[in-house]
Parts: structure tokens; C-alpha cells; sequence
């Protein structure tokens, strides 16, 4: 069995986490409830961070582990770094609503 380069933990997940250093032009494929999703990465996306696996709007919410973690502060395409420059984070703040 091949390592995962990426680790999508619920189905209701836009994003995936890089289980490895991710270069621009790779294509990678994620399990989504046993169903395998092509990802065409675009940029660096380092190892731990998270990475689009469909198109996410501005002012969508970001899931992961099933979870409302943050809000997109512009549109992200699938493939791209998914961080502090495109994420308006919720956890922890007094002052958004999820």
C-alpha cells in the first residue's frame, strides 16, 4: 500500500492535510468515503498544512474533521495552500459565530 501524500478525515471536508511536503504540479488523489478525488496541487503546500480539495469560495466556511475551522477571506481554488493569507480562522474568537 502507497502512503497517503494527503489525509481527508470526513466526508464534509474541503480541505486535506499534506502528510508530506506537497510541490506545485503534483497530482495527488485523496480517499473521500472510499472514494479516490484527483487533486492537481498549484503552489508549496508544506507538511501539516492544508490544502483545497474543491473549490471554496470567499466567505465559505473551511471544514475539516468535520468542523467549521474558519471562514475563506477569498476564493481558493482546488490545489491551492489553504493558511492564514486565504482563512479567517473561528476557534477561539469571541467575536464570530459558526
Amino acid at each position: 500500500m502507497s502512503k497517503s501524500q494527503a489525509i481527508v478525515m470526513k466526508a464534509s471536508d474541503n480541505v486535506a492535510t499534506a502528510a508530506q511536503e506537497l510541490l506545485p504540479a503534483t497530482d495527488i488523489e485523496v480517499q473521500v468515503n472510499g472514494v479516490a478525488v484527483a487533486v492537481h496541487v498549484t503552489e508549496k503546500i508544506p507538511f501539516g498544512h492544508k490544502v483545497a480539495i474543491r473549490k471554496i469560495a470567499a466567505g465559505d466556511k473551511i471544514i475539516k474533521y468535520g468542523e467549521v475551522i474558519g471562514e475563506a477571506t477569498t476564493d481558493i481554488q482546488p490545489g491551492q495552500h489553504t493558511h492564514v493569507h486565504n482563512l479567517g480562522g473561528c476557534r477561539g474568537r469571541g467575536d464570530w459565530e459558526v
